[in-house]
């Protein structure tokens, strides 16, 4: 009897796809990744062709010596690695590191793993596509070339082992710049209006927002506004100037992609992308279901593609029609992207592999992360098949004089969808009740008002889930990189998340302004999309992957050049403090180290004292007077506190300026060019060249 090998990436599928095949196939896993470049050297030789010199990885002998022994029994072997460019790599590493070139060696993928779709895919078995491991070598080199590159830099400018990452230096960009715009934002009063209003023959008042007058709407900007518009309509008559009756649509959500899937599970589980990608993986690759053995609960996860299979199309709306009823069923084939660029249609969208295995049913054998995923991504794609949402609305406008007062309401006529599936954070759709007897006869009659002071927010902190969004939409990175790139700016302390938000910490800060003032095309947003299209050319087989190397790496070459000579101009120095080192008596110096800077005794190694650097900002604490020190949270975030702490609790996020604001009195802090007062209730504001007269 022939005997076939099967090699996949997990040791988890192997169970799983085991058990759809015959006796004569054994399947074996390689964990990964098999070969790579050498850690101690770039890895690249730029005079050879810019040829990559991949080594076996450490740990890995064992495992390839035991894949060799089955590859000798074997008259075919099956590369069965992820469906993705890197997976299509790893199959092309595993032809080299097992020598299966004289080997009848064939490549087969699936985007889920079923029964139907395993031995479908050993009967489409084709050879390595070289456009997609030459599209995985490049992004992998250009990757190396960065690192390997830039990171003596940071080293030589920081002073310890920092480094830097192609798409994680964009990614740390995006951040700080958000960071400069909410340290920059002023914010602005504006103050809201609302009428109770008696309708005649009801019992509830009407509650109606002022609007503006009858030809535009109005911003309400300040106390003395509000006192004259409240003045001139106080007394006036009330009456229905308009009631329009409508209808809205909430069209039916897309199935998951990798970004979108991410997002969610932030928002509604509260999970990190990096969670998120690992538990979906458990899913994808084989769960053990209770008296049905080894199955994947969903198709794979790492796609830009919001298409689905038709025959995955006709079974879940065969399964919505008899558990929801025909009204239910989407009409047409929905699941298209909505914007125009362009996807990596490889695969489908993340979907259940099979919709009767409902969320209730596999809960028995699924850990509770593993089914509050799988129950998104099912109710999810049921959702997407299901008709959009209908609500009845009507708008009133009531007329006050020249003034015009608003109220809405809508209910719901068709629940569609949102029978099953409401997306996380969303506004409640059913909203305000009208008095059932209004219409443009009713009689109105003022009660009283309600006023209210409001600032302008800044711009909301990045979360992870934000982040990615934005890397999707400016078109860096791919579905496979979103979750480490976030993971490795958390980890190297370039960022900090705390409460879900994402802030840049010091050392963030200092590698940023170095990556932004020597390296400004790495960090340029443009440049790493447009670079991501390259290598979307490269897998289309449009593009010579080696040509993009040839022309990105001179120019990293003469930037590293030159900085490196600008660096060594502006290297810092220890700087000498009039602390007084503990131990030996001497003036302990500030030093630089991973989580930022510290102060060391200059004896090293002979006096290894530290103290934390407390780097006073000139200005007098608003409570106790003693200094304000800049300080940093346990995980990096800078703010300003007392030097006195604990004893005193004074602190801000923003810097204090140790001027007093002439409206209430409480302390001022810096924000750009402008002065605001720390008071959110007070609300004044002065340029900061006023003050400094």
């Amino acid at each position: 009897m022939a005997r076939y090998l099967v090699i996949v990436e997990s040791p988890a599928k192997v169970k799983t796809i085991k058990k759809f095949l015959g006796s004569n196939y054994v399947v074996a896993a390689s964990n990964g990744h098999v070969r790579d470049l050498p850690k101690s050297q770039l890895g690249v030789s730029p005079e050879n062709d810019f040829e990559p010199k991949y080594i076996t990885i450490r740990g890995k002998g064992e495992i390839l010596a035991n894949l060799r022994k089955e590859v000798k029994k074997a008259d075919k072997v099956y590369l069965a690695t992820d469906p993705d460019r890197e997976g299509e790599a790893i199959s092309w590493h595993l032809c080299k590191a097992l020598k299966l070139e004289d080997k009848k060696t064939y490549r087969i993928s699936f985007n889920e793993i079923t029964k139907n779709a395993v031995k479908a895919s050993l009967k489409n078995a084709r050879e390595i596509d070289m456009d997609l491991v030459d599209a995985q070598q490049a992004r992998r080199v250009l990757d190396r070339v960065v690192g390997y590159k830039i990171s003596p830099l940071l080293w030589a400018k920081v002073k310890r082992g920092l480094s830097a990452g192609r798409v994680q230096s964009v990614a740390l960009r995006i951040i700080a710049d958000r960071e400069e715009e909410i340290n920059a934002f002023i914010p602005e009063e504006y103050w809201t209006l609302d009428a109770a209003l008696k309708v005649e023959g009801e019992k509830k008042p009407l509650a109606a927002r002022f609007y503006g007058t009858e030809d535009k709407k109005m911003t309400i900007s300040s106390e003395e506004e509000l006192n004259q518009i409240v003045k001139e309509i106080e007394g006036a008559d009330y009456k229905v100037a308009d009631i329009k009756k409508g209808e809205r649509i909430k069209k039916a959500p897309l199935p998951f992609t990798t970004s979108t899937l991410q997002q969610e599970a932030s928002k509604a589980l509260n999970f990190a992308t990096a969670k998120t990608m690992r538990i979906a993986q458990q899913l994808y690759e084989g769960i053990d279901i209770k008296g049905n053995g080894t199955a994947g609960l969903i198709t794979y996860l790492r796609t830009d593609s919001t298409r689905i299979s038709e025959e995955a199309d006709a079974n879940v709306k065969t399964y919505i029609k008899d558990q929801y009823g025909k009204e239910y069923v989407s009409l047409g084939q929905a699941g298209t992207a909505r914007d125009k660029k362009p996807i990596q249609d490889a695969h489908e969208a993340i979907r259940p592999t099979d919709v009767s295995r409902t969320p209730a049913a596999m809960k028995d054998s699924l850990t509770r992360d593993q089914f509050r995923l799988y129950q998104l991504i099912w109710k999810r794609f049921l959702a997407s098949r299901m008709q959009p949402a209908r609500y009845e609305t009507t708008s009133v406008k009531i007329a006050a004089g020249k003034y015009r007062f608003t109220v809405s309401a809508s209910k719901v006529a068709f629940e569609g969808f949102r029978l099953i599936y409401t997306e996380a954070g969303e506004a409640k759709e059913e909203t305000g009740v009208l008095a059932r007897g209004l219409c443009m006869e009713s009689k109105l009659t003022q009660e009283s008002f309600e006023t209210k002071q409001h600032f302008t927010q800044p711009p909301a902190h990045y979360t992870e889930a934000a982040l990615v969004k934005a890397l999707e939409e400016l078109g860096i990175g791919r579905p496979s990189t979103y979750a480490p790139t976030i993971s490795t700016i958390i980890a190297r302390r370039y960022v900090a998340k705390e409460n879900k938000n994402l802030y840049l910490t010091e050392i963030g800060e200092v590698v940023d302004h170095i990556m932004k003032q020597s390296f400004p095309s790495i960090v340029d947003v443009n440049f790493t999309a447009n670079m991501e299209s390259l290598l979307d050319g490269v897998a289309e087989g449009k593009v010579n992957w080696k040509t993009i190397i040839e022309n990105f790496y001179p120019d990293i070459e003469d930037a590293v050049e030159k900085a490196q000579e600008e660096l060594d101009a502006v290297k810092i120095e220890d700087e000498v403090t009039d602390v007084v080192c503990d131990q030996c008596g001497r003036n302990m110096v500030i030093k630089y180290g991973p989580h930022g800077r510290f102060l060391a005794c200059p004896g090293f190694p002979d006096c290894r004292s530290t103290k934390p650097y407390l780097e006073k900002i000139g200005v007098a604490c608003p409570v106790c007077g003693r200094d304000v020190v800049l300080r940093k949270t346990k995980k990096g975030r800078k703010y300003y506190g007392c030097e006195n702490n604990p004893d005193c609790e004074f602190m801000s996020w923003q810097k204090p300026s140790g001027r007093k604001c002439p409206k209430c009195g409480s302390y001022m802090v810096e924000r750009g060019d402008k002065l605001c007062c720390g008071n959110e209730q007070c609300g004044f504001v002065e340029p900061r060249k006023n003050a400094e007269k």
